[in-house]
């Protein structure tokens, strides 16, 4: 008896202590568990412990530990050595393009903050901009032009639409004299004078109408592509120039001071001198664009109000030779007259 008490000690000294297992979870049935509990308990307060056998019920449970990592690892992720997990098919990339796109958004929401900014101070008369003065005058005479040469243009489509009218009722009242010439024998001579006359208009009207589109057509290029190009890099100017007066003010209002970092401070003058370089060659850009433009406005306006002269002075004279010479010499094409079908007598 004494025997079996010790081996039993022996057997309770062997187990692991309470603070080894106690980051592990031990699954089995609840009857084997409860067997266990009771023959241990008993082999202190009596000597008969029957038939369970301490040693056989703890060998035959199952055990698993969950503390382990049970997230299943794909093929495509790795393990690195601190532990974080890196995907092989670019996340790192994907990580790097995010954070690209949030520093253009946080670049792209100061500069707008300081230009709104910049442009309140404008208005209330409190921040001094940048001027040239003969630039500007001859920016504003631009926009000036361009809005008498859109009035023009107007004015002249609608009096072409006008004597398209006009030439449609010539086309149609020659087709009724000739009728009337076929039914009324006694009046066909005057009748056929008629129609041939309104024939006549409508030739040449159709010549005019022809040198107007070209006009209109010139012009409208002109106004609406030729000067719009340049306009287009005076408003990119003048966003330039609101840049850099926003950070010229900045960088005057950042006074050295001990606590301040000199990295803040070499920042700003950084972008003080980017935008001044920017601001100075769109400058640049500008007196260049408008020089070329004065040119070609001048010559394709010279050669448009030519035309529109003697063409409808040509016209309104009756001279319908001057009038195809003139279409000849702007080289525009002459669209066959009477284009329409004749009247049922004629066919």
């Amino acid at each position: 008896m004494a025997e079996r008490e010790r081996s039993i000690h022996e057997m309770l000294k062997d187990t692991p202590s309470m603070n080894d297992s106690c980051g592990a979870v031990h699954t089995g049935t609840e009857g084997a568990s409860l067997g266990i509990g009771m023959g241990l308990s008993g082999s202190t307060s009596s000597h008969s412990i029957g038939t369970v056998n301490p040693l056989n019920t703890s060998s035959n449970l199952p055990l698993r530990n969950h503390s382990a990592p049970t997230t299943p690892m794909s093929p495509t992720t790795s393990q690195t050595g601190n532990g974080f997990l890196t995907s092989a098919d670019g996340s790192s990339s994907l990580i790097r393009t995010s954070a690209s796109k949030i520093d253009s958004i946080k670049n792209w929401s100061i500069s707008t903050y300081k230009c709104t900014r910049q442009i309140m101070l404008e208005k209330l008369g409190k921040s001094q901009r940048t001027v040239d003065s003969e630039l500007e005058a001859q920016i504003e005479q631009l926009r000036e032009t361009q809005r008498k040469y859109l009035s023009i243009l107007r004015l002249t489509r609608a009096f072409s639409s006008h004597f398209q009218h006009v030439v449609v009722s010539q086309q149609s009242l020659a087709d009724a004299f000739a009728d009337l010439a076929q039914k009324n024998p006694e009046l066909q001579k005057e009748f056929i004078c008629n129609s041939d006359t309104q024939r006549n208009l409508t030739k040449n009207g159709e010549l005019l109408l022809n040198a107007l589109n070209f006009f209109i057509s010139s012009v409208n290029t002109l106004c609406n592509k030729t000067i719009d190009d340049t306009l287009l890099t005076i408003r990119q100017y003048e966003t330039a120039r609101i840049e850099f007066d926003a950070y010229r003010m900045d960088l005057e209002n950042t006074k050295p001071e001990i606590s301040q970092a000199a990295s803040a401070l070499e920042e700003t003058q950084r972008s003080y001198a980017h935008h001044k370089d920017l601001y100075e060659k769109l400058r640049g850009d500008v007196a260049v664009k408008m020089q070329f433009l004065d040119e070609n406005r001048i010559k394709v306006m010279h050669k448009q109000l030519i035309l529109l002269h003697n063409a409808i002075a040509a016209y309104f004279s009756g001279n319908a030779m001057a009038l195809e010479s003139t279409l000849k010499q702007f080289n525009i094409k002459l669209k066959s007259p009477n284009n329409g079908s004749g009247s049922w007598l004629e066919q």
